[in-house]
Formats: C-alpha cells, sequence, structure tokens
C-alpha cells in the first residue's frame, strides 16, 4: 500500500470465456492485491480453472481485459517470467529423482542450478532430493510440483486445487506451505472448491458460482454476511405447526428444520422464543443459540445449503 492506493498483482474488467453456450466465466472485475494469499473459491465448474487459464495466457477471453502485475493478459510473455504455476497434476518424471527433475526444468527455463537446493529446501523436500519421484506420496508429488512452479523465484504463485486429492495431513503441509510462500514477500493465488481447506490460509477470498462473482474481500469480511438464528424443537412433534404460527404472527422469519424450527433472529430473543412457547403452553426439548460458519456463508451463497451438516457453532 503506497499513498493510500493499493497496489494490484491482478485486475481485470468484465473478464468472459463462453464455450458455445455455455458461459463458463461472466463478466468478472477484480482487482486483488498484492502480497499474501488470495483464495480464489467456488464449487466445480464454476469457472476457476477457466479463469486461471486467460490469466496466464493459455486461453484467450472472449470479453474483458485483464492485467497480470501490471501487465496486459493479451501479452502473456510479458510477465510470465514473473509468474509460477501449478495447474492440475504436476508435471514431472516419475522414474527419476526430484532432483533430476528440478535440474532439468531449471536447464530448460535457463535458471541457475543454485536454486534447485533452494526450491527443495523451501517445499520441505531436501531429505529426500535423490529419491525416485515415482516413490513419493500425493503430498509430496504436489510439493515437487510447487518448487518447479517456484524455480524462477516469482512474484506471483498460482496454484489450481493444489490440495485436491490429499488426505488431511497432506493439506495441512501444502497449506503451511502456502503461508510460508506469501511470507517470504510474494502473491500466492490458490483455488479451491473448498472454502475449509484454504480458509487458515487465506488473507483475501474471491467467491465465483456458475462464472459469477458472489464476494471479494478480505476473509473477515464474509462474516459480515454471517446469519445468526436459534434452532427450536418442541418435545411433541404435534405443537410444531401452532408454535410456527405463533411465531409467523409475531413478524418473525421462521424455517423448518429437522424436526423442528429455525427462527432467523438474533439470539438475544431467545427469551422471548421462550416466553412465546410457554404462552402456548408448549414444551420444548431444545432451544439453541446459532451462528453460521464461513463454510455456511460459503456453500449458501454458492447455492449448495444442501450439503450443510446442520451443526454449526453456537452463537459467539
Amino acid at each position: 500500500m503506497s499513498n493510500g492506493v493499493m497496489r494490484t498483482a491482478i485486475r481485470v474488467r468484465g473478464l468472459t470465456r463462453r464455450f458455445g453456450d455455455l458461459t463458463a466465466v461472466d463478466h468478472l472485475d477484480l482487482d486483488l492485491p498484492a502480497g499474501g494469499v488470495i483464495g480464489f473459491v467456488g464449487p466445480n465448474g464454476s469457472g476457476k480453472s477457466t479463469t486461471i487459464r486467460m490469466l496466464l495466457g493459455l486461453i484467450d477471453p472472449t470479453e474483458g481485459t485483464g492485467e497480470v502485475l501490471g501487465q496486459s493478459i493479451e501479452h502473456p510473455q510479458d510477465y510470465a517470467h514473473r509468474v509460477g504455476a501449478l495447474i492440475e497434476n504436476p508435471a514431472f518424471i516419475p522414474s527419476i529423482s526430484a532432483r533430476a527433475n528440478i535440474e532439468a526444468m531449471a536447464l530448460l527455463r535457463g535458471v541457475g542450478r543454485s536454486r534447485v537446493a533452494e526450491v527443495l529446501a523451501t517445499v520441505g523436500l531436501l531429505d529426500r532430493a535423490d529419491d525416485k519421484a515415482a516413490g513419493y506420496s500425493l503430498g509430496m508429488k504436489q510439493r515437487l510440483g510447487i518448487a518447479i512452479a517456484l524455480l524462477s523465484d516469482p512474484d506471483l504463485l498460482v496454484l489450481d486445487e493444489p490440495t485436491n486429492g490429499l488426505d488431511p495431513a497432506g493439506i495441512v503441509e501444502i497449506r503451511e506451505l502456502i503461508r510460508r510462500l506469501a511470507q517470504a514477500g510474494r502473491t500466492v493465488f490458490v483455488s479451491s472448491h473448498l472454502l475449509s481447506e484454504i480458509e487458515a490460509a487465506a488473507d483475501y477470498l474471491v467467491v465465483i458460482s456458475f462464472g459469477k462473482l458472489l464476494f471479494a474481500g478480505p476473509l473477515p469480511e464474509l462474516l459480515l454476511q454471517e446469519r445468526r438464528y436459534v434452532d427450536i424443537e418442541p418435545e411433541y412433534p404435534a405443537d410444531c405447526d401452532r408454535l410456527q404460527q405463533r411465531l409467523l404472527a409475531e413478524n418473525l422469519e421462521v424455517q423448518p428444520e429437522d424436526g423442528g424450527l429455525r427462527v432467523l433472529c438474533d439470539p438475544a430473543q431467545s427469551p422471548r422464543l421462550h416466553r412465546i412457547a410457554v404462552d402456548l403452553d408448549i414444551a420444548l426439548r431444545r432451544l439453541v443459540p446459532r451462528s453460521e460458519t464461513l463454510e455456511d456463508i460459503f456453500l449458501r451463497m454458492t447455492g449448495r445449503t444442501h450439503e450443510l451438516n446442520h451443526s454449526p457453532r453456537t452463537a459467539r
């Protein structure tokens, strides 16, 4: 930040990509800050990979403009040397060691051999550098791919679904690596279809669904869209309709939920809800204040609320 003006790593205006009748990316407008971890999240098929390919110059947009590190995406050769990327599965030769793979890529890219040991150390593979890549776990293979992407010491690192298919331990390893890479001063742009996988790492978040932008901003700002409510359940299910009618008459928003009712209101209204039940001579089995988690908000925004586990945290 300088003179109150945000430095941007990525800027797009009206970015659109169509494949026949399918609009994969629909008029995206973004100004993404330089530095830190930018999470790019949305359900599978939401247009994340298509957006990334346009930013990297791998496919052309149907409409719109964009800049990466201040250079137009119409001329990716002007910024390619400042960008490292891991798209889908890492590309390497399984029958040779990680060190040999990285040395070969360094030679192809005209990068000094001193970087080989540096990137191996950065991704935590130096002690396994001379093992054949075929024997690596999936998480280690992802780290090898990231090491190759880091060879040119890029200002911007783009990772497309880097935790896809990893077990919980592998996800934590990649998440911690992403944080370290950002703390070293670069911008890390990482996509995922699961907010929970990058929530702990991201400083800034972009949410898209069906190619449309739903949210862009610092991660804490997403919590401003949090819904708070109270779950109540009568002891006798037959009382549910009567209680719902009374709550609606009190101008409260009510939804049937798991054999009970969800009242969309400030949890501080809990005593009032209890009094209403008492007035109706209805005994309650439960009355629980709730607040959405970030994952709940994400699923609701992207139209996937049916996937909620219905066990969000209690209200703060």
